[in-house]
This record gives structure tokens, C-alpha cells and sequence, in this order.
């Protein structure tokens, strides 16, 4: 077993974090697979983390099963239970409460390899120490539960650039994973509105892509589940469009004003936008005028070609309690 505590870089100690990782699990009703997380923490080789479970609301005995496990660790488990109120809720705890200098999300029913954190902190290291502060993060692939890599690898081996870079440029698409610094996140909270139930992840990691680098790299680390008809097992399962569409509008709205710049890359990611952006608005009963007044310049020539179409996929969902 690795154990770094002494074996830090200039960066970490500078911080005065107590362990190299945090190791966070949001989760809501999944005590039946946490124990994939657990089994996964407990082979690694690298033993300088905390993990780190704030439960959301759970009523199906999580808490009496993370204590057990608590009691046999071989490392040390901090459980947070919280009033349901979503996951980016949980996400900003979990930030504020991490002791260790990097911060990597770990889904209630997933697992690892063994060398997980190991490889992760020597890809970290791996960055010349002079470069470091411009880094946020190392993001890796991952595979699904028969060993089958999800999505498509990075064209080299390793690439140094940004996720909106990485999207459009590169066409990078499938589940990647990853860690950022803990410090990073801390300046780049979820949004707390109380009329946002659910805010897509993207964009965090695209703001942080604005300021910071990430050192994405060509190896297989994460076993993400998959159910037998393909569809994935996560905490974010297909929701009726109505459900988060305060969340969906910001993401899109989002898209279309700060990264239109990346259009010639993509021009068809923006049009879907653009619909969905149209879409998600009449679900959330936004008005025709305060849609556009929310675009900048090109994104409401977009708007204006694509609502249509949104309003017809509104109607569908409605039609068919999509």
C-alpha cells in the first residue's frame, strides 16, 4: 500500500489539507449499491484519502449501513445526512467539509480499479510543478461493467487543454471522470437558487474551463453500471422534461451565450440548444419575451429559427408525459 502523506508537493502542503483526496458520494436511496464504492475504497493502493458520503435524504437504511462500515474501514468514513434538496446541494457541502486537496466524485453505483487514486496522483504529479496552478484537474475514461470502454478515447495520450475545448474541438463524447482541485471548486460553487432543483454538472466544468487547464488522459480508471437494455444506472435517470426544467434552461442558456464561440466546431450542438434552450423554457412556463431578452446577440438569431421546433417537442412532451 502507497501511502503519500509525507510525499506531497509544494502545492498540497501549501494548502494544509489533512489528506491528498477526498473522496465524495452523493447519495439518495442507494444502500444497495454504496457497497461497490465501499468494496472499491478498500482495495486501493493508495491509502491518503477520506471518503467523504453525504446522503440526500436516504430512508432505505444507508445511514445504519455506512456506520458498520465505519466501525471495519481501514480508512477513515465521514457520513452527512442532509433534508432532501438535490444533488448540487450535496455537491457544495461536500466541498466545503473536504480535508483533502483533491476532490473526486465517485457515484453511490459505480466502482474502480484497484490503482485508481494511485494513478491519479501520479498523472497530478506528473504536471511540471511550475505549470500546476494553472491545472484544475486530471479527467480519465471510463468502462462499463463487462470491461467495454464508454464513449470514445482522447486522440493522444495524454492532452492538456479544457472540457468546452475537448467538447467541441476534439468531439469528445461518452463518460469521462475525474478529480479537480478542492481549492478550484470552492471558487466555483453550484448556483444556490431555490428555483433550481437540479443544475447540470456542465456547467461548473465549463466556467472552471475558462480559468484552468485539465490533463486528460488515455486510461481505463472508473466501471460505470449499466443496466441490461443500456441504459445507465445513475442518480440522474431520464426525469419527465417538466421535472428540472429550471435546471435544463440554465444549462442551455449557458451553452448558447458563453461558448458560441465554438460554433464552427459544432454548429449542430448549438441548433440542439437552441431547441431544447426553447423547449425547457415553455416547460418551466418562461415567456416568449423573457426567453429572448435572456440571449445575447447571435444566440437569439438561433432562438428565433429554432423555437418553433422546441414549442412542437413542448407539445410532444406533454402529449406523451415525456
Amino acid at each position: 500500500m502507497l501511502d503519500r502523506a509525507n510525499d506531497r508537493s509544494g502545492q498540497e502542503q501549501h494548502m494544509n489539507y489533512k489528506f491528498i483526496f477526498t473522496v465524495f458520494t452523493p447519495t439518495y436511496n442507494r444502500a444497495k449499491t454504496l457497497g461497490r464504492v465501499y468494496a472499491s475504497l478498500s482495495a486501493q493502493t493508495f491509502r491518503d484519502f477520506e471518503w467523504l458520503v453525504i446522503d440526500d435524504g436516504s430512508t432505505d437504511g444507508t445511514e445504519l449501513l455506512i456506520h458498520t462500515w465505519e466501525k471495519e474501514a481501514r480508512f477513515p468514513i465521514r457520513y452527512i445526512w442532509q433534508s432532501n434538496q438535490g444533488k448540487h446541494t450535496a455537491f457544495n457541502r461536500a466541498v466545503q467539509e473536504a480535508r483533502g486537496a483533491l476532490f473526486l466524485p465517485f457515484d453511490s453505483d459505480d466502482a474502480c480499479v484497484p490503482n485508481t487514486l494511485e494513478r491519479f496522483y501520479y498523472h497530478w504529479q506528473n504536471i511540471p510543478r511550475a505549470e500546476r496552478s494553472r491545472f484544475s484537474a486530471v479527467t480519465v475514461l471510463s468502462k462499463d461493467q463487462e470491461g467495454r470502454l464508454i464513449g470514445r478515447a482522447f486522440p493522444r495520450q495524454i492532452i492538456d487543454s479544457d472540457p468546452i475545448e475537448i467538447r467541441y474541438k476534439y468531439k469528445m463524447k461518452g463518460e469521462k471522470w475525474g478529480f479537480h482541485r478542492t481549492e478550484v471548486l470552492k471558487e466555483f460553487p453550484f448556483p444556490a437558487r431555490a428555483d433550481l432543483s437540479f443544475v447540470p454538472e456542465g456547467i461548473i466544468w465549463s466556467k472552471i474551463a475558462r480559468k484552468f487547464k485539465t490533463r486528460f488522459v488515455n486510461e481505463i480508471l472508473r466501471v460505470y453500471y449499466q443496466d441490461f437494455t443500456g441504459t445507465t444506472n445513475q442518480l440522474s435517470r431520464t426525469k419527465p422534461a417538466s421535472k428540472d426544467a429550471q435546471g435544463m434552461v440554465f444549462w442551455h442558456q449557458t451553452k448558447l451565450n458563453e461558448e458560441i464561440g465554438w460554433f464552427l466546431y459544432s454548429p449542430w450542438t448549438f441548433f440542439l440548444s437552441a431547441v431544447h434552450y426553447s423547449r425547457f423554457s415553455f416547460h418551466a412556463g418562461i415567456s416568449m419575451l423573457n426567453q429572448l431578452t435572456r440571449l445575447d446577440n447571435l444566440p437569439r438569431v438561433l432562438w428565433l429559427i429554432f423555437s418553433p421546433i422546441g414549442f412542437v417537442v413542448f407539445l410532444r412532451d406533454k402529449k406523451f408525459r415525456v
